[in-house]
């Protein structure tokens, strides 16, 4: 059971921004050395790419498995890591990091959240991701008054009406979900196919046959009506025919695309969109902030999750000098030692 927190200030050793597969395994390595990781992610789940693009894609290249889907690793890597009481702040974004006169940091995020730790460690894979935006006249209006497009928490959309757009997986499993707590639910796509799992496209479908949810298919949100808040999306299909469908809630869910986001501006030496770093431990221009997975550069580097774990477990020793006041890491195998928990 992951310890999602919602305190506003945390003191712990290492702040790990970006709790997709590298991150999470990052808490393991920390954890071995006895360190403790608070995890920021600006998605409302753990599991970055895996989670929120491609939970169901088989990936080949990661040793021991043969074949695994993305989301069945990612709850491995949560069950490897239970031991060590990783906490974590999900829905929010990292925007300030301000180094303290002790050496240490102050990060903040967009909701004011604050972290204080010794060491950073930046696992945030492509960036930033910040959501697809329809081409909606006055969309930006309505954001946070009725337009969402991530789902944190939903029992905020019990009883109410909902407008949910897109073909993919992220679309389907919430029209999936949200039909159980919505008074009224109308999903919404361009197309008259969907992208997601056929599993799920089916049961969306069989949700329609049963009248339990409004299905609309070959057609767009094209405008929004509202008075401070929103309360109608406009239809158009592919005939130009109009609808107004009332509504609490619009969820557009069109995918997300990768930004380097407020990291830029942190006097970093970035490569293009990639933070430079040091390959003997993956630190940085700055001392106490690392950078792994992908969103590094260096001489020969590959885009593969296992260099991701590589690149944790250098790091995590690294750090430990910075956490521990200079000492040297007393490291043991674990298959000697086991998992040594706090």
């Amino acid at each position: 059971m992951l310890n999602i927190t919602e305190e506003k200030t945390i003191s712990t050793d290492i702040c790990i921004i970006g709790a997709g597969p590298v991150g999470l395994f990052a808490v393991f390595e920390a954890g071995l050395l006895k360190m403790r990781c608070h995890l920021v992610d600006a998605l409302p789940q753990i599991g970055g790419q895996l989670s929120e693009i491609y939970p169901k894609k088989p990936i080949y290249d990661i040793p021991g498995y043969p074949e695994v889907l993305a989301q069945d690793l990612v709850n491995n890597l949560e069950q490897q890591i239970a031991p060590f009481h990783p906490s974590f702040t999900l829905g929010e974004r990292v925007e300030e990091l301000e180094r303290l006169e002790d050496d240490s940091f102050r990060l903040q995020t967009n909701e004011g959240t604050e972290i204080y730790c010794k060491v950073v460690v930046i696992a945030g894979g492509l960036g930033c991701f910040e959501p697809r935006k329809p081409a909606i006249e006055n969309l930006e209006t309505y954001e946070g008054k009725g337009i969402h497009y991530i789902v944190k928490n939903p029992e905020r959309y019990r009883g109410k009406k909902l407008v949910l757009a897109g073909g993919g997986d992220s679309a389907l499993d919430w029209t999936l979900y949200l039909a159980e707590l919505a008074e009224e639910l109308t999903l919404v796509h361009r197309g008259s196919t969907f992208r997601g799992a056929p599993d799920s496209a089916a049961k969306v479908m069989a949700l329609a046959d049963q009248n339990k949810i409004n299905l609309r298919l070959n057609a767009n949100v094209t405008s929004i009506i509202g008075n401070g808040h929103l309360n109608a999306c406009i239809l158009s299909d592919n005939e130009k025919n109009t609808e107004v469908i009332n509504t609490d809630y619009f969820i557009p869910l069109f995918g997300l695309s990768p930004k380097l986001g407020p990291i830029a501006d942190w006097n970093l030496n970035l490569d293009k969109n990639a933070i430079a770093v040091h390959t003997e431990d993956y630190s940085t221009n700055i001392p106490g902030i690392y950078a792994i997975g992908d969103i590094n550069t260096y001489p020969g580097k590959l885009k593969l999750i296992l260099c991701g774990f590589h690149e944790a477990a250098l790091m995590s020793h690294s750090a430990y000098r910075i956490v521990s006041g200079g000492k040297k890491p007393s490291f043991k195998y674990t298959t000697v030692n086991g998992v040594q928990t706090f």
